[in-house]
């Protein structure tokens, strides 16, 4: 087995991505997964040592974690989605099962999209596949104004993406946050937030649409929406289940794995 703390480097159209790959000899679908804005591969640690009978692979995000060289200035969601499908050839894997948070999750619905027949299954974890509203850009500009004060921003960031009752039980769950955003600078943070959330197209005929088996799970306070077509599972907490219920989240992973 692969020592997974070691990343290996895949250049793409984006840039050089950081991706982490527990090797497994058993003769399973590998399973890939896909972290959201701010974060980074170890959003999904307490799912992934739970699994021991396929090889398992997560990456980090342009610009998040060890994906520090970008080459590309105006990359697009599709751009992300074309990312993912070179990492799965560079690998030369021929069938995967993935499972996306937020940003992840809709890099994987346009993957699939476009090729249905590299994905066995997938899991939808939190996915904002609406476009976003006047209100919510105006809001995201008054939020930007605010980078100067890092941890200011970093703790407002925290207030609107986890559970209420979550950060109340645990607060370290600021520090999750805090750690992997620290290394994006204020200019990262927009340029995500500008392609991710503000520029990114409504979503919801791509889902209805979709050929490949999927599952979704929500926070009861999560901001999106259910999916249409797709069956989703409400569970307690904000936006990033992973670290709020991770519990509940491998359960639902276990459905998506069988």
């Amino acid at each position: 087995m692969n020592t997974y703390a070691q990343p290996k480097y895949i250049t793409t159209n984006i840039g050089r991505i950081a991706v982490y790959i527990k090797e497994n000899t058993f003769d399973k679908v590998p399973i890939i997964f896909l972290h959201g804005v701010y974060f980074d591969h170890h959003l999904w640690d307490s799912q992934i040592k739970e699994i021991n009978d396929r090889t398992v692979i997560s990456i980090d995000m342009p610009f998040h974690g060890n994906s520090r060289e970008i080459i590309k200035t105006n990359w697009t969601m599709t751009d992300c989605s074309n990312m993912l499908i070179e990492i799965l050839d560079s690998l030369k894997i021929s069938k995967v099962i993935a499972f996306g948070h937020s940003w992840g999750s809709m890099t994987i619905l346009r993957a699939a999209h476009k090729y249905p027949e590299l994905f066995a299954s997938i899991g939808f974890c939190n996915m904002p596949f609406q476009a976003a509203s006047k209100k919510r850009k105006a809001t995201f500009g008054l939020q930007h104004s605010m980078l100067v004060l890092r941890n200011f921003y970093t703790k407002q960031a925290a207030k609107a993406l986890f559970g209420k009752v979550s950060l109340k039980e645990n607060a370290s769950l600021i520090n999750q946050l805090q750690r992997p955003m620290s290394i994006l600078s204020n200019k990262q943070v927009k340029q995500i937030d500008k392609v991710v959330i503000l520029d990114a197209i409504d979503a919801t005929d791509l889902i209805k649409t979709l050929k490949v088996k999927a599952i979704a799970l929500k926070g009861v306070e999560d901001y999106v929406p259910k999916p249409p077509n797709i069956e989703t599972i409400v569970i307690e907490g904000g936006h990033i289940s992973p670290l709020e219920k991770p519990y509940e989240v491998s359960k639902i992973l276990e459905r998506l794995l069988q």
